[in-house]
């Protein structure tokens, strides 16, 4: 968010700094959002596009971030996205999502549901939909979408804990959910695993040292 890692308080403000020092510990993953973007305040491309180029050592980098024109998405990947997070607006539209499915392939598109109360809430509207979670991911899942990146607004970057439950009912339609906003502890990422989610993004935890890299990898193995 604006060129700077979005509520980083330590050293690693740089994002180019952030994907190398994850890098160097271990890292297979990124998650790189353009908050910008998602808000509707313009846009940090030349940042992503270095920083797409910048992940090197079989580092896949998954993005999103307010991603809903069928440009735009076939662009992250030209720049070199493993996988692009779809936003609810691009979801919505069923002929868009197939498109891209067939182009890209499952495996390499997901899902961005970001919710309020069990209702999908878009970043940047400050509302939510009158459309709930469940009834997005289960249509998405019809289309053949596999991946979904699922975030309680209200819980994001409170380091009070995921909404593991919220997830875990996504997951009921066979989906892989990642679950994202709200990570603060060792135990969180212990509860994710122990629901059988595809996974959890961990931001603000690590980069105020609530525990290292290495640690969280160690809880998940």
């Amino acid at each position: 968010m604006g060129g700077k890692v979005a509520r980083a308080q330590s050293e690693l403000t740089d994002p180019l700094a952030a994907v190398q020092a994850f890098t160097r510990a271990g890292a297979r993953w990124i998650h790189l959002v353009d908050m910008d973007r998602a808000f509707g305040r313009g846009d940090n491309l030349a940042l992503m596009t270095a920083v797409l180029q910048a992940a090197t050592g079989g580092v896949r980098v998954q993005v999103g971030g307010g991603l809903a024109a069928e440009s735009d998405i076939d662009r992250m990947f030209t720049l070199g996205a493993a996988r692009v997070v779809i936003g609810a607006r691009g979801a919505l539209d069923e002929a868009l999502v197939k498109r891209l499915l067939a182009r890209h392939g499952p495996h390499r598109v997901a899902v961005g549901i970001d919710a309020k109360h069990g209702r999908v809430a878009p970043r940047g509207t400050g509302e939510a939909m009158d459309l709930l979670a469940r009834d997005l991911a289960a249509s998405v899942a019809r289309l053949g979408v596999r991946t979904i990146v699922y975030n309680d607004v209200s819980r994001d970057g409170m380091l009070a804990g995921p909404d593991v439950e919220g997830g875990r009912q996504l997951a009921t339609h066979g989906l892989d959910v990642i679950v994202s906003g709200g990570v603060g502890s060792l135990d969180d990422l212990r509860a994710v695993r122990a629901a059988r989610l595809a996974g959890a993004c961990v931001g603000r935890a690590l980069y105020d040292g609530r525990f290292t890299f290495a640690e969280a990898l160690a809880c998940l193995s």
